[in-house]
């Protein structure tokens, strides 16, 4: 079973919000005690953390579905539920983190960096923290919030400052292991290599990596051989090192050839690769090394092609892995353009925190009519009205009061009285698949009056639009209960005083003799 794997899709879910509670302190002697109902615990978020002691990706393509823990519900008097914990999943250096559309969302270099993968969930407040001089006991709380999921792609580009190329059994694997205490399968077979190898080298006073790619072939670009899949461990080296096998029995083949096919691949692959703050994959220092000399016939291929290479502008380099000729000024030669590299680099600047205020003119949200094949309906969009429903509980006539003063305190009635919107109309909070969907009726602010008991809404009932009495409509309706009474009693007097009203002897009287 492979131990290295460079790419895989994570799914990720941070912890949801814990639900807060409504409560009321009952105590002897304190019958309104008010309200003590906690809020609800946030939920855990999954992060990625760059640990230098990581250096495969394997744990998620095993394991590629991802939780943190949520958020506990809040209690009874004022205790708050408990957070949950954050879910750290370790990276190695050098991991891009991209979306299932391909956009990249962070470059993971340098240990400790980190990247909130997936945010928990907030947890929602309890009926003591929404208590106000106009609501003093809110007969409900507001639900916690899910968190947010996510489906990643993590790549791994490995951090190296020197890259060996060349076509399969051209000897990397011997040169690394020649060159570093790395020790990698070595074999006389094709694509013996399936993952990189890194390898530390130490030349002097310098230390530097060195990542030994697997076999290119023509075509690697386009996803022939294995060069597609590890092309991108280039991208990071400082120093391209093309590895050429000088002792090839294959027909067709020889190092100046072998040159050209690998740089001709390593050009179609830059073509589409922008890595910033770093110089384009063509215009890095290359370097040639003449492989397996330890040969008769590869060292006389070697002498007879090295004023060719040489022409071109190329260092060239005659080694022999096996008998570690030239290796010691080979290793010097790339200590030396490593350190050039890192002269010419740009200052690592530390993490700046940027502060990206609202406009002024900004509402946060926005009203859409949009049109169907049944008619037409208003969108609200925006995070405030959205995080709003999420947490409203749809079941609690007050709560779903509670949600309208501040949809109308937002400013969202307004904007639907703007876009067109009538009484009746349908209005969709949120998306059109999973949002709240209802008829708009115009409402307005509750006050104590309102409210009726806990835990209701006088505005959701059918009596709610009704117009509101007046003293002057109160006082009148008792003067007419008092006029009514008045005359029912003159009226029975009446009755009484005309004989009416009879005993039960004189209701039968004797029959006649």
């Amino acid at each position: 079973m492979a131990s290295f794997v460079d790419r895989v899709v994570l799914h990720v879910a941070g912890g949801n919000g814990g639900n807060g509670v409504a409560s009321i302190r009952r105590e002897k002697f304190k019958p309104l005690g008010g309200p003590d109902g906690g809020n609800g615990g946030r939920g855990g978020d999954v992060i990625l953390e760059v640990d230098p002691q990581t250096t495969t990706l394997l744990a998620y393509h095993h394991s590629p579905h991802r939780r943190a823990t949520n958020g506990a519900q809040g209690a009874g008097d004022m205790r708050n539920g408990r957070n949950g914990e954050d879910l750290v999943l370790t990276v190695p250096d050098g991991t891009v983190v991209k979306t299932a559309d391909g956009e990249v969302l962070a470059d993971l270099v340098g240990a400790g960096t980190r990247l909130v993968a997936a945010a928990g969930g907030l947890g929602g407040l309890g009926n003591a923290a929404l208590a106000s001089p106009r609501r003093k006991a809110p007969g409900f709380a507001l639900l916690g919030e899910e968190g947010e999921t996510a489906d990643l792609i993590l790549e791994l580009k490995s951090v190296a400052d020197v890259a060996l190329v060349g076509f399969p059994s051209a000897g990397k694997s011997s040169l690394i292991a020649a060159l570093s205490a790395a020790r990698p399968k070595i074999a006389d077979y094709p694509f013996t290599t399936l993952v990189p190898n890194l390898g530390v080298v130490q030349a002097g006073d310098e230390r530097f990596t060195v990542a030994d790619v697997p076999g290119l072939i023509p075509g690697a670009s386009q996803g022939k051989g294995l060069g597609l899949d590890f092309l991108r461990h280039i991208e990071r080296c400082a120093v391209i090192v093309h590895v050429l096998d000088c002792a090839t029995l294959e027909p067709g083949r020889d190092p100046v050839s072998d040159l050209d096919t690998i740089e001709a691949e390593l050009s179609a692959y830059a073509e589409d690769l922008t890595v910033s703050g770093r110089l384009p994959l063509g215009e890095r220092p290359r370097v040639v090394v003449l492989n397996k000399i330890d040969v008769p016939e590869a060292r006389e291929l070697a002498e007879m092609v090295r004023a060719e290479l040489e022409e071109r502008g190329l260092p060239v380099h005659e080694v022999s892995a096996a008998s570690h000729e030239g290796l010691r000024p080979l290793s010097f030669a790339l200590a030396g353009l490593v350190a050039q590299a890192r002269a010419a680099a740009p200052p690592a600047e530390p993490a700046r925190v940027v502060l990206r205020p609202r406009a002024v003119d900004d509402a946060g949200f926005t009203v859409t009519r949009r049109n169907r094949h049944e008619g037409f309906f208003f969108q609200v969009r925006g995070s405030k009205p959205e995080r709003w429903v999420r947490q409203t509980d749809f079941a609690n006539d007050e709560a779903v009061g509670y949600l309208a003063d501040r949809l109308a305190r937002l400013g969202v009635e307004d904007e639907l009285f703007k876009a067109g919107a009538k009484p009746g109309d349908e209005v969709v909070i949120g998306s059109v698949e999973g949002g709240v969907i209802f008829d708009w009726e115009p409402t307005m602010v509750t006050g104590a009056e309102l409210l009726g008991a806990r835990g209701s809404d006088l505005r959701i009932e059918d009596a709610a639009y009704a117009p509101r009495s007046t003293r002057a409509d109160k006082r009148r309706e008792y003067q007419e209960r008092m006029d009514a009474k008045t005359r029912a009693r003159e009226e029975l007097w009446t009755e009484r005083e005309s004989g009416h009203w009879a005993t039960p002897e004189s209701e039968d009287p004797p029959a006649a003799q």
